[in-house]
């Protein structure tokens, strides 16, 4: 009696997939697309109840909605509750919350340093890093003028005018590109159509001819005399 197949197990494929050889050019050109932005050596300025800790804020990328390419600026964590609350007012994007006030650490007559500890400066700087990436990476949000005004701009203007982004110089002519080529497809189209309409009616007109001469034969047969 031979075992039944359907009862054996199955083997998984282990076999490995023919992979495409890799270039010279797929190994060393530049990535497609990509946007990194670190937060990183922080530091405390100021004396007394005026201290408070700034971060530099890099950003490296090549998407063309960004002015700069590879930007260094100067921030403090005020700054970034400014850029949450600006694009909760004006974009349509669910904004990631940033790192706690600890406002325990800013208590009186602490034993440690509060806000200046080194081990919470080092856990405020990752969980700003985090936001500020996850910000960044958002379509929507790279339309926003308060981002590219904080990522890239020395100072923030708090009196700036909010709106969209222009889009760079070299999009508008893609942009354009494109419709002109749409223009010029719409246009064929259209004299296709008008031809074939041409034709339609020229046909109709020759069939109407024609249907009127063979009437006329036909009145003059039944109306002759015999």
């Amino acid at each position: 009696m031979q075992p039944d197949k359907m009862s054996e197990p199955a083997v998984a494929d282990t076999r490995r997939l023919n992979s495409k050889p890799q270039d010279l050019t797929d190994a060393y050109g530049p990535p497609s697309n990509f946007l990194e932005i670190d937060v990183f050596d922080p530091q405390v300025v100021g004396v007394g109840r005026q201290r408070y800790t700034i971060y530099k804020v890099r950003m490296r990328t090549n998407l063309p909605i960004f002015k700069l390419k590879d930007s260094c600026v100067t921030r403090r964590y005020s700054d970034f509750e400014w850029l949450k609350k600006e694009l909760e007012r004006d974009s349509k994007i669910v904004v990631p919350p940033l790192p706690g006030k600890a406002l325990k650490r800013q208590l009186p007559f602490r034993s440690d340093e509060g806000l200046f500890e080194d081990s919470f400066i080092e856990e405020r700087r990752s969980g700003l890093e985090q936001f500020i990436n996850k910000i960044a990476g958002h379509p929507l949000a790279q339309n926003e003028r308060c981002l590219h005004m904080f990522l890239q701009e020395a100072e923030i203007d708090r009196n700036y005018i909010p709106g969209k982004t222009a889009a760079p110089s070299s999009c508008m002519f893609i942009s354009t590109h494109f419709l002109l080529k749409l223009v010029e497809t719409c246009m064929s189209c259209l004299w296709c159509l008008s031809s074939h309409v041409h034709y339609s009616i020229s046909s109709f007109l020759a069939t109407h001819q024609k249907l009127l001469f063979c009437c006329q034969d036909v009145i003059m047969m039944t109306t002759s005399p015999k």
